[in-house]
């Protein structure tokens, strides 16, 4: 890994958020372009809508799994070796994943298929640190939902690509995907440059490394800790929802690769909108805390609206209206990257990628068999938005749990200040 460098022609190249936005754009593309197509190509080799929706569960828990482990050792790999060969590493980790995938004959190939690939791919939580490497901290919740942003032009472009390539062949989009993912490798090499300074390194150690000890010391930053469960809660919803979202729509109206590109599409759409566009004047009006506890409302009753959805408009007409859920991992990624110091980004950073990762491997436990039960539920039926209701109870559970730690903090902020301050515009929820 420390034999990865930069060419002479790039070692003047000072790191800067163009470089790392083209490069989480293109790794999205990759990634959007098969998550229309995944469900359908695990439906080939099973016999019944239920048995899709638990093998499905079962090849989703693979990769989450082996990112779970593999999240924390590579977060803090790059804390040593710096971003840009790790990054490097989780590229060739996806092409691999994406070229093996398409030419899979049986299930337990998939499987075999997403171990690997889970273990290799950190970007986003390496994308993360390096941003937070480049940028002052009072800015970093901005750039993250410029990041943010890029994930959503990803989920724009590579889920309509992956639709209308599905419909020609099934296993077009993973060689597309693989293509990208390769594509990225040689720009990383070629044009990336690196964005944590010699002396800004840390060693490596397995006790960091260790996924479960790597979530402990995130639960012992000052002021942070009880975001632990909200960001947990938060996670598992939104995993379930990429678990559940082309199934369940699948079953509840009938949609395809093509259907459920669009409708992917869309979310990436206001995921732009509201990270690319809105969320630095929302953070010039609210201080990053009321703005996760307004999102988690909005989340809230999106996941209860989707699951009700009778019609097919309904889907889309929900997605465009929760433009504050869109800010909530933006907000609370920069609460935890301002709580530690800037030799231990990767960690921490590793460390919040390692708990999404492991809501990633509770989710399809939880969603697939909520959605094989329902499954046989004639389409339209209500109840087969099960997963989605079980969702709307986690955001709500984050909610609640975000805004007594806020209200808390307050509290104490307003006990330190001396008798009759007035507390801050941004201190106040």
């Amino acid at each position: 890994m420390t034999n990865l460098k930069l060419p002479a022609q790039g070692q003047a190249r000072t790191a800067a958020m163009p470089f790392i936005m083209l490069t989480v754009l293109i790794d999205m593309i990759s990634i959007g372009l098969i998550i229309p197509v995944l469900p359908v190509l695990v439906g080939k080799f099973t016999g019944s809508q239920a048995d899709q929706a638990f093998w499905y569960g079962a090849v989703a828990f693979a990769f989450g799994i082996a990112n779970f482990f593999g999240s924390p050792i590579l977060g803090a790999l790059s804390d040593q070796y710096g971003r840009r060969p790790v990054l490097l590493l989780g590229f060739c980790g996806l092409a691999l994943n994406f070229f093996a995938t398409a030419f899979s004959t049986a299930l337990w190939m998939l499987i075999v298929v997403r171990l690997v690939g889970g273990a290799m791919q950190s970007n986003a939580a390496v994308c993360n640190a390096y941003v937070a490497d480049i940028t002052p901290p009072e800015q970093r919740a901005k750039r993250f939902g410029m990041i943010g942003a890029m994930f959503g032009v990803g989920f724009i472009v590579g889920p309509v690509m992956g639709g209308l390539l599905g419909a020609v062949n099934l296993r077009l989009p993973f060689i597309v995907a693989g293509s990208l993912a390769l594509l990225n490798l040689m720009y990383g090499y070629f044009v990336l440059p690196e964005s944590l300074p010699l002396e800004r390194r840390r060693s490596f150690g397995w006790r960091a490394a260790n996924p479960l000890a790597s979530l402990q010391a995130l639960s012992r930053l000052k002021a942070v800790g009880p975001l632990v469960a909200v960001i947990a809660c938060n996670g598992l919803a939104q995993f379930m929802l990429f678990t559940t979202w082309v199934l369940y729509t699948t079953f509840k109206f009938g949609w395809g690769p093509l259907e459920n590109g669009q409708s992917l599409a869309a979310v990436g759409v206001m995921s732009v909108i509201v990270q690319g566009v809105l969320l630095g004047p929302l953070l010039k009006r609210f201080s990053p805390q009321r703005l996760a506890v307004i999102g988690l409302v909005s989340s809230t009753a999106a996941y209860i609206l989707w699951g009700v959805a009778s019609q097919s408009w309904m889907m889309y007409a929900v997605i465009f209206a929760n433009i504050f859920g869109a800010t909530v991992n933006a907000s609370i990624q920069s609460i935890i990257s301002g709580a530690v110091d800037s030799h231990s980004q990767g960690q921490a950073l590793g460390a919040v990628s390692s708990l999404n990762s492991l809501m990633a491997v509770i989710a399809p436990v939880i969603g697939a068999p909520l959605l094989g039960a329902v499954s046989h539920l004639p389409k339209g039926d209500w109840r087969i938005g099960a997963p989605f209701y079980f969702c709307a109870v986690l955001q709500l559970a984050a909610l609640v749990l975000a805004f007594l730690h806020f209200r808390r903090q307050r509290r104490q902020r307003a006990e330190a200040q001396p008798a009759g301050a007035a507390l801050k515009t941004e201190d106040v929820l």
